[in-house]
């Protein structure tokens, strides 16, 4: 027995069911209802429990700015806390429960700090390839010790110098296909720079946060 087709139209080449979600939503917009549509809904419903799971990685300073719900900052306090999975997925889901009820300004305020921290990530990285790059040039040029000298006056100097001298020593060359291998002296020269370039950003980071706690005063 063959079964009825399905009653429908085309819009831009794509078959609409009637009686489809796509279909209702076309009539809703054909009727100039300004409603949010329910696949709006469901799209800013999930689009919220993602900033609450987000919201658990924020770090404490971002955070506190925020001022959010005293029962917000329990719940997510508790999310941190649980190991189990399926007690974790429905204190997520709790908590996307109370995302739904904050204000457009608090949202609006929770996704620029996302956005601030995500930012701040991106210069770790930045960081991370600055502290690579003069690791390299430390081991491979004489030069480059006067010029980190420039940055770091307070770096040990003989202590730099024998890292370097070990560096050179104790570098492989690499066969045909593999990375090269490196000793421990290697690793200490970067952890060396990588320490002062974070020290300073730390510092900087510092006194932005100062200058903007006192604009807000």
């Amino acid at each position: 027995m063959s079964r009825k087709p399905t009653k429908g139209y085309y819009v831009k080449g794509h078959f609409v069911a009637l009686g489809s979600e796509l279909d209702l939503e076309l009539k809703r917009e054909l009727r100039g209802d300004v409603d949010l549509s329910r696949t709006d809904l469901k799209k800013h419903s999930d689009h919220l429990q993602s900033l609450g799971e987000q919201l658990l990685t924020l770090r404490k300073g971002l955070l506190d700015k925020l001022a959010l719900p005293d029962r917000l900052l329990d719940a997510m306090t508790e999310a941190k806390r649980i190991t189990n999975f399926e007690g974790k997925r429905r204190q997520m889901q709790f908590i996307g429960k109370l995302m739904r009820k904050l204000d457009e300004p608090t949202v609006a305020a929770i996704e620029e700090a996302l956005k601030v921290q995500h930012q701040g990530s991106a210069k770790d990285t930045l960081r991370m390839h600055q502290a690579e790059q003069w690791r390299d040039r430390l081991i491979a040029q004489d030069e480059a010790l006067e010029a980190w000298l420039k940055l770091d006056p307070d770096a040990d100097l003989q202590h730099l110098r024998t890292l370097v001298r070990q560096a050179r020593k104790d570098a492989v060359p690499a066969q045909e296909g593999e990375a090269p291998r490196h000793g421990k002296s290697f690793r200490e020269i970067f952890q060396l720079v990588r320490a002062k370039l974070d020290g300073d950003a730390a510092a900087a980071q510092a006194a932005e946060d100062g200058a903007g706690d006192e604009a807000d005063e």
